[in-house]
């Protein structure tokens, strides 16, 4: 019940049901989920850890905000586990992790909501995690995931390319399928870093400042 209600909480706040700076409270929560209020307490001490939320003292718990100086970190960091997990997955997929991605991919040639194709994207990443059989990893990677995910919808929603973010994943997945495990690892790397791009340039251009000079 406990990773139900992080699952949930998260998906609002990534989605922006929970904007930031709102405040969340438990009996509010544990009414709009259905879900006790230990599982609730738990899953927003996970949430401040993964910094989702924020808690303040005689304050309360809030909604974190998107913090303009941490993306450069946020991809950076991605940008290094993606395509070791990767890599992973080249040697340790089965037919059956690529079958489920090319379904995901192929699934996507009928979907045109932008949401949707988002959920295209991370179930393509939630195979490759899954391949690269590195619970440890996996865990990182999610939290890394939700996170981006967030900053798309606070600053891309209106202006990304989605469909081509996904369409990316044909090429991924041609290269794990084969076991060529740097050729994966660097097309990955460049997903990553085309997502880290299109932010820069929305961010930018929406706060008039530069972020963190590209590596």
């Amino acid at each position: 019940m406990s990773a139900r209600a992080y699952e949930q909480i998260r998906r609002m706040i990534v989605r922006l049901e929970l904007a930031p700076g709102d405040v969340l409270r438990e009996e509010t929560l544990q009414q709009q989920l259905g879900i006790g209020r230990t599982p609730i307490r738990e899953a927003l001490q996970r949430l401040a850890r993964d910094h989702f939320v924020t808690v303040i003292p005689r304050r309360g718990t809030f909604v974190s905000p998107v913090d303009v100086a941490e993306l450069s970190v946020l991809y950076e960091t991605r940008a290094i586990m993606e395509p070791y997990a990767a890599r992973l997955a080249a040697r340790r997929g089965t037919p059956q992790h690529w079958s489920e991605m090319r379904a995901a991919i192929t699934g996507a040639h009928d979907v045109t909501a932008d949401e949707a194709l988002l959920d295209v994207d991370r179930r393509c990443h939630e195979i490759i995690w899954a391949a690269a059989g590195n619970r440890f990893l996996t865990d990182t990677l999610d939290m890394l995931y939700a996170q981006s995910d967030r900053v798309w919808h606070v600053y891309l929603a209106d202006v990304a390319d989605t469909r081509h973010a996904v369409e990316e994943h044909a090429a991924i997945l041609d290269a794990l399928e084969s076991g060529a495990a740097e050729s994966a690892a660097t097309l990955v790397e460049a997903h990553v870093r085309s997502f880290d791009d299109q932010v820069r340039a929305a961010v930018t251009s929406q706060l008039g400042s530069p972020l963190a000079a590209p590596n």
